[in-house]
């Protein structure tokens, strides 16, 4: 039973019930995720560095724990991952850069990471990323490209590709990744798996290596909405290293949708750059959630085009002196952009958090009428590796930034958005998600949304 789980969607819940009920041993879980790796990251390059003596420690641990009668918690024994910017102890925090390889190793655990750590999670590794997480791809020029798991020849997303990779394959159940245009969203979309993006200040960013400060959020990616819930909610709360972390309202261990719900889905904007499958996926979710509006976000365009902005600003002035001394150790396509978002003047950057304002408040009369909006993830599933556009029901869009043309919006304004994983006849037997979003703080509603999606078999995780 101890390895019967990899490779088959089996949950974070249901293991952790395992090792609680002595159906398994953590270390047996452990044995049977390593090996899993290494027969397929050959394949994935999902991982960038295997935590084999720490991974050995902490299931070892929970254990003991359990043979002393110790009341275990929540996540023991269970194996899981993380995108290769939360800092790991002893482990140098590479970012999907080269230039962070020289580095000193971490000195603590980031705090998402000593959290699941508490839970009794165990960290089997760091995973692949797009460089300094910008890019929607996980094309990495220094580690090399992240394999989609149910077509080796396309993306896995970004740019936490790795993390949607791992989990998608089957390796972990769940894995941390970062969101600050769709990090999350876009892989967990093209990889067939849940992702949740949090509301901002939700989960704590303290020992994360930043990318733009006002719009990182940490996420979780998994195979299951209950391990979402659950993940989201051992990590939650207060960080004295992240100043925008407070302490959320309400527990998410257990979401349940109210009777009554009001479902919309979200047109303009959101309508035009949905491709067929992504409008396929999306009437089937309409359909199971009995939506019965159609709303419209008018400042869509202009929010994405303000993350754009605030993207590159912060980003740029986030590397500017290491771009100075170490120019020629970026990737092109991130060093270029970072590049030129230090050249934005301070107007633009003002005008575009005025932007943003203004969305968020145009959003929050949406929700006066509907307590979850429906949207497509990516306009398409996932895109060939190395393809600088991707075909839109006839019209040739860039492939790396247009990934993100439905998520930024969103990232953009704080919501909480789960992409559930759909299967439509549109996309040729690839999977593509389906955005759930609420209003800030409703994360119980996005991922009750999503676990009624799966009890209706609309959307699955099929490793």
């Amino acid at each position: 039973m101890s390895g019967d789980w990899i490779g088959k969607g089996v949950g974070a819940v249901e293991l952790a019930r395992r090792v609680r009920d002595g159906q398994c041993r953590a270390v047996d879980l452990l044995d049977a995720c390593l090996a899993a790796i290494e027969a397929r990251e050959p394949t994935l390059n999902a991982f960038t560095h295997v935590t084999h003596q720490r991974a050995r420690r902490e299931a070892e641990d929970v254990d003991a724990r359990r043979a002393r009668g110790d009341t275990l918690p929540p996540l023991a024994g269970v194996p899981y991952a993380a995108k290769n910017l939360f800092d790991v102890t002893g482990v140098a925090t590479l970012a999907g850069g080269r230039v962070n390889a020289s580095d000193p190793p971490a000195a603590d655990d980031a705090t998402a990471v000593a959290r699941l750590r508490q839970a009794g999670a165990v960290l089997v590794g760091l995973l692949n990323m797009d460089e300094h997480a910008y890019g929607f791809t996980t094309e990495n020029s220094h580690y090399g490209a992240t394999r989609n798991p149910h077509d080796a020849s396309r993306v896995a997303g970004g740019s936490s590709g790795g993390s949607g990779a791992a989990v998608g394959a089957g390796l972990v159940p769940f894995a941390l990744g970062t969101d600050t245009n769709g990090s999350v969203r876009v892989p967990a979309s093209l990889c067939g798996i849940y992702g949740h993006k949090p509301t901002y200040g939700r989960l704590p960013r303290g020992g994360v290596f930043p990318f733009a400060y006002s719009l990182d959020h940490v996420g979780v990616l998994a195979s299951s909405p209950a391990d979402v819930a659950l993940t989201c909610d051992v990590m939650q709360g207060a960080d004295p290293r992240d100043p925008a972390a407070v302490a959320a309202p309400g527990s998410l261990a257990r979401p349940a949708l109210p009777d009554g719900l009001r479902v919309g889905v979200l047109g303009g904007w959101f309508e035009r750059w949905a491709g067929l499958a992504a409008r396929q996926a999306l009437g089937m979710a309409a359909d199971a959630l009995q939506a019965r509006g159609h709303a419209v976000l008018e400042g869509a365009e202009s929010a994405r085009s303000a993350a754009f902005v605030i993207t590159g600003a912060e980003g740029g002035a986030l590397h500017r002196a290491r771009l100075r001394t170490h120019y020629d150790q970026y990737e092109p396509h991130s060093r270029d952009r970072l590049i030129a978002g230090s050249l934005l003047p301070a107007a633009w950057v003002q005008a575009a958090q005025q932007v943003r304002r203004q969305v968020y408040e145009e959003a929050m009369r949406l929700f006066e009428h509907y307590d979850l909006l429906l949207a497509p993830a990516t306009p398409v599933e996932a895109p060939p590796i190395g393809a600088a556009e991707f075909d839109m029901d006839g019209e040739r869009l860039p492939a790396r930034a247009s990934l993100g043309l439905l998520t930024q919006p969103l990232s953009c304004i704080g919501l909480p958005v789960c992409t559930a994983p759909v299967w439509p006849a549109g996309a040729g037997g690839l999977p593509i998600g389906v955005q759930l979003i609420a209003a800030p703080w409703r994360d119980d509603l996005c991922l009750a949304a999503a676990m009624e999606l799966e009890r209706l078999g609309v959307a699955r995780c099929a490793p």
